[in-house]
């Protein structure tokens, strides 16, 4: 969804007499984060990255044997979920550990992977 696209969520011509009022929606800026947020998410390497980081930091080597893809490929996606606010890298003599920056972001990575395992819905 485009930012214009997201004015047209504040109109209230689609809404159907007798229907509840459209919820407010957060401001340009919000839902614009939200968007990054959203496509750093939208690789299934990133996906795993996040599951892997839900319940402890981790460095890179220890994501490379848990998700069985290499090192560069790893970092890349590092950087990506790093740039967009999704995990921060602490040093740690030579080692980089990687942890989520808050739970929100592994609920939505839950919920989206909950919500796929659920399978097609009628």
């Amino acid at each position: 969804m485009s930012i214009s696209d997201a004015d047209d969520l504040h109109t209230t011509e689609h809404v159907p007499s007798g229907s509840r009022p459209p919820a407010a929606l957060p401001s340009k800026d919000t839902l614009s984060a939200a968007g990054d947020i959203l496509r750093a998410l939208a690789a299934p390497v990133r996906i795993a990255i996040v599951l892997q980081l839900r319940d402890a930091e981790r460095c890179v080597h220890e994501l490379v044997e848990a998700l069985g893809v290499t090192q560069p490929l790893i970092s890349q996606h590092l950087r990506v979920l790093k740039s967009a606010g999704v995990v921060r890298g602490e040093r740690n003599g030579r080692e980089v550990f990687y942890r989520l920056v808050d739970d929100h972001l592994a609920h939505i990575v839950i919920d989206a992977v909950a919500h796929a395992e659920e399978g097609p819905r009628p």
